[in-house]
């Protein structure tokens, strides 16, 4: 069988995930791996440096994926696959894809379950599971930050603080998790402040990443 010809790998996507955060990325060959979904209803793309991994149904066969030209060279995240491979259902936002490590208890964050439909917290839930709404006892009525089970089945966090509360927010979802542990963090390439925030606080990129909730039709 020729190499060009042979299935691609299915990565554990969480391992993957842990050793880029450690440094270790995938090879640089210009293709891609599959992986399985980790939520039901939920597919996504993610481009690392020269090599990227579907994490797609198992109805979506390798030949169509080679079809619809995917690569590792940003063929993962060319619209018209995206648009294939979701057909009617809804296509999330690209996003950078960052990493940072958890610092261990105590942390100063209360539960608030009053705010769980603002919209921060909704969108959270519409693709996480185990979502978890937090504050800080002592400020705003509406700061939160939320903490689930994300992309690749990861602990994966967000915030939302306009009293300037952000660090703090940020410095006790870290002390939610066991210190060392891998936590994500996706982020809109044109929201640089959230960029910077997140960068300054010693998360590093490690990917791109889009997800959609797939309605499609292959007979198409």
């Amino acid at each position: 069988m020729a190499q060009d010809a042979l299935p691609p790998a299915r990565r554990d996507l969480a391992a993957t995930l842990r050793a880029a955060a450690a440094g270790t990325f995938p090879a640089v060959d210009g293709g891609y791996s599959r992986a399985l979904p980790w939520r039901e209803g939920v597919e996504a793309a993610l481009a690392f440096t020269g090599h990227a991994v579907l994490a797609v149904g198992e109805d979506v066969t390798d030949e169509r994926l080679r079809d619809l030209g995917v690569h590792g060279f940003g063929g993962a995240h060319d619209p018209r696959t995206t648009l294939a491979l979701a057909g009617e259902g809804e296509i999330g936002i690209l996003d950078v894809l960052l990493a940072g490590r958890g610092t261990g208890p105590p942390s100063a964050l209360v539960e608030r379950p009053d705010l769980a439909q603002s919209a921060r917290a909704r969108h959270a839930d519409h693709w996480r599971d185990d979502v978890v709404v937090l504050g800080l006892p002592q400020r705003s009525q509406t700061s939160l930050a939320t903490l689930g089970r994300g992309i690749g089945g990861l602990p994966e966090i967000g915030l939302e603080a306009e009293d300037g509360s952000a660090d703090a927010l940020l410095e006790g979802l870290l002390r939610r998790l066991p210190a060392g542990e891998v936590v994500l963090a996706s982020v809109t390439p044109g929201n640089a402040r959230s960029l910077r925030f997140f960068l300054r606080h010693g998360f590093a990129p490690i990917a791109s990443v889009q997800q959609w909730r797939p309605e499609r039709d292959l007979s198409r």
